[in-house]
């Protein structure tokens, strides 16, 4: 995101705060070359939020060091999972783990796989890994269904007890 200009976002705002807003990623800036829309809600505001306040007006890129571009991204990842004693860690893992989330809170699959950029249901589906804690929240689902079901009466009238009111 490091190529991100101002220019490619849309910022609402009332009584001057800054409440919401669309990023407007580019084709050109796009892995699928596709444009998308990445809606601004949360910490990811909270980011752009502070940004605005470092804002260069000379400067038309949103991230920035002193009004000139950041170097190279893959550098600084590095550096920073270090820091916080996470080397394994690839910047692409985060990617994984939206997936995860989007689904797991309740997010459309389809709404969630154009948050993140996947254009086919198999390779989303590969980003959507299934835990043993998945497995068990699934058996867990159905144990209880079923135990509801049982306290329900039966929704048809069993064939013995009709073939006595006929008889």
């Amino acid at each position: 995101m490091s190529s991100l200009e101002w220019c490619d976002l849309t910022l609402d705002r009332r009584d001057g705060d800054i409440v919401g807003g669309v990023i407007r990623l580019r084709s050109a800036h796009s892995k699928t070359g596709r444009p998308r829309v990445l809606v601004l809600t949360g910490d990811l505001l909270d980011v752009i939020i502070r940004r605005a306040g470092e804002r260069h007006l000379d400067c038309p890129l949103v991230f920035h060091r002193d009004g000139l571009p950041i170097g190279d991204f893959r550098k600084a990842w590095r550096r920073a999972c270090a820091a916080a004693g996470v080397e394994s860690r690839r910047f692409h893992d985060m990617r994984r783990s939206a997936v995860r989330n989007l689904v797991r809170a309740g997010v459309p699959e389809r709404v969630a796989m154009e948050v993140t950029g996947h254009k086919t249901r198999s390779v989303f589906d590969r980003y959507n890994i299934v835990s043993e804690a998945d497995l068990a929240e699934a058996a867990a689902r159905v144990s209880t269904y079923i135990a509801d079901r049982r306290t329900q009466a039966p929704p048809v009238t069993p064939l013995r007890q009709l073939q006595r009111r006929d008889g």
